[in-house]
């Protein structure tokens, strides 16, 4: 009975002390906000349970701890991690001493289903890759490829789907539309072939389905010690088994296309399109006296390069259209100064193919000042890669005061950035298109250490025009034609990845304008 009463006593004298204690660290902290930095474990479950709304909730963080916050992990995993939003952080990290702060090895480990391809690469190889990439994509018959293929499937595919549901008065995920529909046109320009993705039977794709679960997966590896995820990985089971399917998945898809490539190259069968290589073909004809890669025409180096740019095209334009056309369902009259934009600095014609559409130049897009500007809003709140990871080969100080060297990792938090008071005032939070807009009427340019959606410094996204100019395409042509309205009790929020994608869709109901405003 002695014995039973004085183990009472010693759990409840145990039980007191953890909570005296972690009431103290709680107390300790410098704000409300910051996780409590527990015994051993660290920062973890602090972070744990918030990571349904790890967005929102590390935005909070970094608000409380003035743009950059330090997170801690266990003891003796390695998973501390800086976050920072100091815009002079940013341009010293990507700009000023870009050399010290490559890709490097942790980021090839996290991110090593894209192989040796740009986004991995660095120094002297991701040098020559960006060259390669830029000579291209800069020559005028592929920026025409690029438009014609745009058009081509937004007239062909998207319109006839958006009818097809308007006219059924049936739901419809646009985030599924907007995936489908850049799948299909980066695909053509990456390969050569229209996988045939966006059609009203809505066809499950394999590939797409793989690189979504990757990218979902690459995320959770932040948060986890080397270690434990490479346990998974060996072993086989919990997300690394998905991975693990996922590569399989994309290898294969790939390798088919190469082949194919290689067949219609010997065969000499004209492509799709007989006046601009595709991507991948331009690459199996690259000058390897020019440009020092590895393996040019290797199996594994062009599997590398498609995947590359598919996640590049595909991924972050999909994800920046359903959040722009998102925000648009909750500001009305946005959608309205935009309407009344493209009726009157647009030279609109008549489509022969159909009495409702009106078409357009693409090239007067750049007369679409409001537009421009609403989609600058958009990605700003809803950057489509929400989340960059850096660290340094040598010690530094950053101008924030912070000490770091290479066992740091460092997190730009750009979903955080977008929101951030001290960085873009008061009305951070607002959807306001004419933050964009100079009273001249003019388009303002912001530093990309501010607006960092399309990257900064060296590694300035190459494809940030492509992307923009099909944003645009699709914007004119759904707003001229259509009005979307969300599905009542839909609910909206960002699912936990890589690409900044939402976890439910975006469910709508597509009806046709009967005038234009």
């Amino acid at each position: 009975m002695a014995m039973i009463i004085s183990l009472l006593e010693i759990t409840v004298s145990f039980l007191c002390f953890s909570f005296f204690f972690g009431y103290f660290l709680i107390m300790k902290k410098p704000h409300r906000s910051l996780p409590t930095n527990w015994p051993f474990l660290g920062m973890l479950p602090g972070l744990l349970v918030e990571i349904p709304r790890v967005y929102d909730y590390i935005t909070e963080c970094l608000e409380a701890s003035k743009l950059t916050f330090l997170f801690k992990g266990p003891c003796f995993v390695g998973v501390n991690i800086l976050f920072t939003v100091d815009p002079a952080n940013i341009h010293h990290i990507m700009s000023s001493n870009f050399t010290n702060y490559p890709k490097g090895s942790e980021f090839n480990k996290l991110f090593d289903v894209l192989g040796d391809g740009i986004f991995n690469a660095d120094f002297d190889l991701w040098m020559d890759l960006r060259k390669s990439a830029q000579c291209m994509m800069s020559r005028p018959e592929f920026q025409r490829f690029t438009l014609r293929t745009n058009m081509s499937k937004l007239e062909k595919g998207l319109v006839p789907i958006l009818d097809h549901f308007a006219e059924k008065k049936l739901v419809v995920d646009l985030q599924d539309v907007f995936q489908r529909f850049t799948f299909d046109t980066t695909s053509v320009l990456s390969t050569g072939i229209d996988p045939g993705c966006l059609s009203i039977e809505m066809p499950e794709i394999d590939f797409a389905r793989a690189l979504d679960e990757a990218m979902e997966v690459i995320f959770f590896r932040h948060f986890k010690a080397k270690i434990v995820w490479k346990i998974q990985r060996l072993l086989g089971f919990g997300d690394e088994l998905k991975m693990k399917i996922a590569q399989s998945t994309l290898d294969r898809v790939c390798s088919k296309c190469i082949a194919s490539k290689r067949d219609e190259i010997t065969r000499g069968v004209p492509s799709i399109n007989t006046s601009s290589k595709d991507l991948l073909m331009s690459y199996m004809d690259v000058d390897t006296t020019k440009y020092k890669l590895l393996n040019p025409g290797d199996d594994k180096f062009l599997r590398d390069m498609i995947l590359s740019f598919m996640i590049a095209g595909r991924d972050t334009t999909g994800s920046a259209l359903t959040w722009f056309f998102w925000l648009l369902t909750k500001n009305p009259e946005v959608t309205t100064k935009i309407r009344q934009e493209i009726n009157t600095q647009l030279s609109l014609r008549t489509n022969n193919d159909s009495d409702h559409f009106s078409s357009f130049d693409p090239q007067e897009l750049n007369k679409l000042v409001y537009l421009h500007g609403a989609l600058c809003e958009a990605l700003r709140l809803y950057p489509p890669v929400p989340f960059q990871h850096k660290s340094p080969t040598k010690p530094d100080v950053l101008p924030s005061g912070h000490r770091v060297d290479s066992s740091t990792k460092i997190v730009f938090c750009l979903y955080s950035l977008g929101r951030m008071k001290s960085v873009w005032g008061e009305d951070a939070s607002d959807f306001k298109p004419e933050r964009w807009i100079s009273e001249t009427g003019r388009s303002i340019h912001v530093p990309s250490f501010k607006f960092l959606s399309f990257n900064a410094g060296p590694r300035t996204c190459l494809g940030k025009e492509v992307a923009m100019t099909q944003m645009k395409t699709v914007a004119v042509k759904i707003i001229q034609n259509y009005d979307i309205n969300i599905v009542e009790g839909h609910k909206i929020e960002p699912v936990p990845s890589v690409i900044l994608h939402m976890k439910q869709g975006l469910k709508v109901m597509v009806t046709k304008t009967s005038n234009l405003v």
